[in-house]
């Protein structure tokens, strides 16, 4: 891990020029327990603060109960991980009153969207630390007065963060063999539903160089593949002035990681997306050939309405020429259900789509009313039911398709890496397949060791799952 200066809490010193007759003793480290929640560019910044505790010298325990300070890293985004923060968050405040818990600490989103309302909602939290002072955790955790008032750690984003902002040195929360790389932070596309540009602020980039040397840490730490994310990765540079954007930084890291094996791109926009970067994903051996490719629906007027910027017809035209250019490629989308006014007629629509184009893995949300957004102003919100059953249909076309293209799997062999064991045999992805998001195959075979690249042949299906067994192949098996 790379080693920075940190804020170490320090002794009083005696006065200069002065014998010191006595100090009190230095307090002692605390015992953080860590929880992080919500997507990967959360994990990002949990494994980053866990890194800057690490290196204080926190001592960090993944056992809740040997803790005297807990660090709860929240999502914001939707009501239902606001829900599922302060239920823990409440959790916690029992301990403490139980004198099992010194000190709770809460970082992220919901502080930065909240703020002070979350001790009104649980008064024993002690430390509140927003998305741009993440480095603050420190402080927050080292505090030697258990008793003083609330410490608030919260500031607005300025562009003068950009230059001080790095994800290095993290300690990783991932598997060994795959780490999260957040190319930027922040999204300039303001969505009509969407709280993250008034939590995360603007677009932000990495610089190519940083992020070469970012993927050169996690690859000597062990990282054989590495998952690009950011709000929005097709609008990768414009803040830079970078003018080859996404596509040139993909043909950079295919040149400069080569200690990866994989490089997986997630999160791209549909209105932003451009031919030279489906060329790059085609022609770069180390990119795998799978788009995220959030659409959010297919209606013409709910697209309007969502401020998507993009037409059915162009949704169309776009998926279209992902299958044509990029041979075998994985296409992988999300759509909310229930959004304000949409009709019957559209949310049919919708389903029919999903049902005609076959994608290969499709996720769903059910619309979260945000009062501060534009969406949450709109009229004609649905009742809890109509998103209830919205979200079941949509799920149910979406499940038949996918049985069938698992089906079509069988009798073809590809080569997949392993994630794990458990007692269907080792847990394993072939390339159209991320890590927490979409099905596995099943290696029926547990001398498998997490890291493991292996050739298999795919025998049968278990719901949304490939069942698989090894073959043997001229490909080489590679080991940890």
């Amino acid at each position: 891990m790379t080693k920075k200066k940190t804020d170490l809490p320090s002794s009083p010193p005696g006065a200069r020029g002065l014998p010191v007759l006595a100090q009190p003793a230095a307090p002692a480290a605390p015992v953080v327990s860590f929880v992080s929640l919500g997507c990967a560019k959360n994990l990002v910044d949990s494994e980053k603060m866990l890194g800057q505790l690490a290196e204080s010298g926190v001592l960090i325990s993944g056992d809740e109960s040997a803790a005297d300070t807990i660090v709860v890293n929240t999502c914001g985004f939707l009501e239902s991980s606001r829900d599922e923060a302060l239920a823990i968050l409440r959790e916690l405040a029992a301990r403490k009153k139980a004198g099992t818990l010194k000190r709770i600490v809460v970082a992220g989103c919901l502080v930065q969207r909240d703020g002070d309302k979350i001790q009104e909602w649980v008064p024993e939290v002690d430390a509140l630390v927003g998305v741009n002072n993440r480095d603050d955790v420190v402080r927050a955790v080292w505090r030697n007065d258990r008793d003083a008032a609330l410490d608030r750690f919260m500031g607005a984003y300025h562009p003068s963060m950009a230059a001080k902002w790095h994800d290095t040195g993290r300690l990783r929360l991932t598997p060994r063999h795959y780490a999260y790389v957040r190319v930027s932070e922040g999204c300039d596309q303001k969505c009509t539903f969407c709280t993250i540009p008034s939590i995360r602020g603007p677009m932000h980039s990495k610089t190519p160089d940083e992020l070469a040397a970012e993927g050169a840490e996690l690859i000597a730490d062990g990282a054989k593949e590495l998952i690009l994310i950011g709000q929005d990765t097709t609008s990768y540079g414009a803040d830079l002035g970078y003018s080859p954007g996404l596509a040139g930084l993909l043909r950079e890291l295919n040149r400069r990681w080569d200690g990866a094996r994989w490089i997986r791109l997630m999160y791209v926009y549909p209105s932003i997306m451009t031919d030279a970067m489906i060329d790059a994903i085609a022609e770069s051996e180390r990119i795998v050939k799978y788009i995220d490719i959030p659409l959010q629906h297919i209606s013409d007027r709910v697209l309007k309405s969502m401020h998507r910027r993009v037409t059915r017809q162009q949704t169309e035209e776009l998926l279209a020429k992902l299958r044509d250019r990029i041979p075998g490629v994985t296409i992988r989308t999300t759509f909310i259900v229930g959004f304000p006014s949409e009709t019957e007629a559209e949310f049919a629509e919708l389903e029919r789509f999903v049902g005609e184009f076959e994608f290969d893995a499709v996720g769903a949300f059910k619309y979260s009313l945000e009062p501060e957004t534009p969406a949450g102003r709109m009229k004609d919100q649905h009742a809890a039911e109509v998103l209830a059953e919205r979200y079941e249909r949509l799920m149910l076309a979406q499940q038949a398709v996918v049985f069938e293209r698992a089906r079509r799997r069988i009798g073809q062999t590809f080569e997949v890496l392993v994630d794990g064991n458990d007692d269907r045999g080792s847990l394993a992805r072939h390339a159209g397949q991320a890590p927490e998001v979409d099905a596995v195959s099943i290696v029926a075979d547990k001398d498998f060791e997490p890291g493991e690249f292996v050739n298999v042949k795919c025998i049968d299906t278990d719901d949304y799952d490939l069942v698989v067994k090894p073959v043997k192949s001229k490909l080489r098996i590679l080991r940890s």
